[in-house]
C-alpha cells in the first residue's frame, strides 16, 4: 500500500517513491520525483484490474495504456513499479503477477508465476531492485522472492510467522508488515539474496492489526495505520537497532479508520488515507520531532474512502471508493494542496485499491 515508495530503494503497494528515486525520478506504492512525464498505476476491483496512464505534473493524465494481453486473475490490491517492470498483488491465484513495462509503450509480456505461490489473497506489495514481497492472508504473513527483470521470480524466501498478513513495505535491509498476530505489526531484518533475519522488538502500542505500514524515505521512521484511535502511529527507527518510542499523536487527530499511510520524498510530510470525510489528512513532519500542523483539506475532496496514497515531489495521488476511483492533486511541502487535476478520460473500473507513480 504505499509508503511513498521508496527513497530507500523501495517500490511499493499497499505502497511505493523508492522507485522514482532509484530510477532518478520516482515511484512503490507511491513515491515520486520532480516534474516531467511520469506514469501512474491504479489497481482496482473490476476488470481489467489495473489501469496505467502517462502523467505529466502540471498537466495531468494522458491516454490510458492498453491492457496487458493476459489480464490479472482478479481484483488487485497493490502495485509496484520497477525500472522495466510492474508487479501486482492480486486477490486470486497466483496472487502475485508481474509484467514487463516500458514507459511510453505500456505492458509487455507477463512473467511466469513463481514456483511456490503465496498461500492466499495478497493485500499489499513492495519491492526493491532485487526482490519483491506481498502480504497474504495465510501463513506466512509475507511471501518474498528474488526478482530479476527479464528473468522473473526466484525461489520464495522462508519466513516463520503466525496470523494473517495485512500490508507490507521493504527496504534493502528491513521489512515491515501488518499482521493479525500479537502486536499487530512486525519489523524484521532482510538481506537480498538471503532472506529474512531476526525480528526487532515491537512496542505493545497497537490494539488492532495494522491496515497499512511503511518506512520513511530515509528509513529513519516507520508508520502504521489501523482502525483504532489514534489511527496513526509513527516511531523512530534505526536499522540494526530497532524502534524508538512512539511520537506524540498529531494535534489535529485523524478522525476515523485509516487505510493508507505514506511519507513524501524528503520526509517533511506524512499522508493518511481515511474511510470518512475529508478522506485524506496530510501533516508536516520532522524526523526526530514528529507531527506538525495539518495541511488544509483539498478544495475538491476525494469521492470516497481512500485506500492508498502516493507522492511525487510535486503531486499527491489517492485511490478511493466511488467514481472516479483516483484523484490527483498538485502538492508541495509548505504549500499544500492545489486544485485537483481533471479525471482521466478512461476511468479505472471499480474501487481504487492501490496507486503509485513512476518517473521515466
Amino acid at each position: 500500500m504505499a509508503c511513498w515508495e521508496p527513497c530507500r530503494f523501495c517500490y511499493v503497494e499497499m505502497a511505493d517513491i523508492a522507485s522514482s528515486l532509484l530510477l532518478a525520478s520516482t515511484a512503490p506504492g507511491g513515491g515520486g520525483g520532480g516534474g516531467g512525464i511520469t506514469d501512474i498505476a491504479i489497481t482496482h476491483d473490476s476488470s481489467p484490474f489495473v489501469s496505467v496512464y502517462p502523467f505529466t505534473s502540471g498537466v495531468g493524465f494522458g491516454t490510458k495504456y492498453s491492457n496487458p494481453s493476459i489480464l490479472p486473475p482478479g481484483g488487485c490490491r497493490g502495485v509496484s513499479f520497477q525500472s522495466s517492470d510492474i508487479l501486482l498483488a492480486s486477490g486470486s491465484s497466483p496472487y502475485i503477477v508481474a509484467y514487463s513495462f516500458t514507459s511510453g509503450v505500456g505492458f509487455g509480456s507477463k512473467y511466469s508465476d513463481p514456483s511456490t505461490l503465496p498461500p492466499a489473497f495478497a493485500l499489499g506489495i513492495a519491492s526493491i531492485p532485487t526482490d519483491v514481497a506481498v502480504a497474504n492472508q495465510l501463513n506466512p504473513n509475507v511471501s518474498a522472492y528474488p526478482f530479476t527483470s527479464g528473468v522473473g521470480f526466484g525461489a520464495r524466501y522462508s519466513l516463520s510467522t503466525t496470523g494473517n498478513g495485512t500490508s507490507v513495505d521493504m527496504t534493502l535491509t528491513d521489512v515491515i508488515y501488518g499482521t493479525t498476530a500479537l502486536y499487530y505489526f512486525k519489523v524484521v531484518r532482510f538481506t537480498p539474496g538471503v532472506g529474512f533475519g531476526a525480528q526487532y522488538s515491537i512496542p505493545s502500542v497497537l490494539t488492532r492489526e495494522a491496515v497499512d505500514c511503511c518506512f520513511s524515505s530515509s528509513s529513519s521512521e516507520v508508520a502504521v495505520v489501523n482502525s483504532r484511535s489514534p489511527y496513526v502511529y509513527v516511531f523512530p527507527f534505526t536499522t540494526g537497532v530497532g524502534l524508538g518510542s512512539k511520537y506524540s499523536d498529531p494535534s489535529t487527530p485523524v478522525p476515523a479508520t485509516s487505510n493508507a499511510v505514506s511519507f513524501n520524498i524528503d520526509d517533511t510530510c506524512i499522508a493518511v488515507g481515511i474511510i470518512s470525510s475529508p478522506y485524506i489528512h496530510v501533516y508536516s513532519f520532522t524526523s526526530g520531532v514528529g507531527f506538525g500542523s495539518k495541511y488544509a483539506n483539498p478544495s475538491t475532496l476525494p469521492a470516497g474512502a481512500v485506500y492508498d496514497v502516493a507522492f511525487t515531489s510535486t503531486d499527491i495521488a489517492v485511490s478511493h471508493a466511488t467514481s472516479p476511483f483516483v484523484s490527483v492533486y498538485p502538492f508541495t511541502a509548505g504549500g499544500g494542496f492545489g486544485s485537483k487535476y481533471s479525471d482521466p478520460s478512461t476511468l479505472p473500473v471499480g474501487t481504487g485499491r492501490g496507486v503509485t507513480f513512476r518517473v521515466s
